[in-house]
């Protein structure tokens, strides 16, 4: 089964936020920020969704929840997701996290 987790990375505390180039010429390629003239756009954080592999949504939970331990952020929702599709909120939603609370299911 494919299952997504959505969830949002919080910029550091000594961070302002996170930059990167925006070239629409160049769709699709990293350069460094030192080396392109592409306009700079500045986010106070990132949003994310990730496929997560579980054969039944206990084991995708425990597989999301190992990714969000290791990311700054502090809240989720994991999606089942047939089509894999990387559109936010696509699928049906199946639980979500919250730090300090664990999951509530859907």
């Amino acid at each position: 089964m494919t299952y997504f987790l959505e969830y949002t990375i919080p910029a550091a505390s000594d961070d302002a936020g996170f930059e990167f180039p925006y070239d629409e010429i160049n769709a699709g390629s990293t350069i460094p920020l030192t080396q392109t003239h592409a306009e700079t756009v500045h986010a106070p954080d990132l949003p994310a969704r990730t496929g997560i592999i579980g054969a039944t949504v206990p084991e995708a939970k425990l597989e999301a929840e190992q990714l969000i331990t290791h990311s700054r952020a502090t809240e989720a929702a994991l999606y089942f997701d047939p089509s894999n599709s990387l559109q936010a909120g696509v699928g049906t939603l199946v639980a979500t996290f919250a730090e300090g609370r664990g999951w509530q299911d859907a």
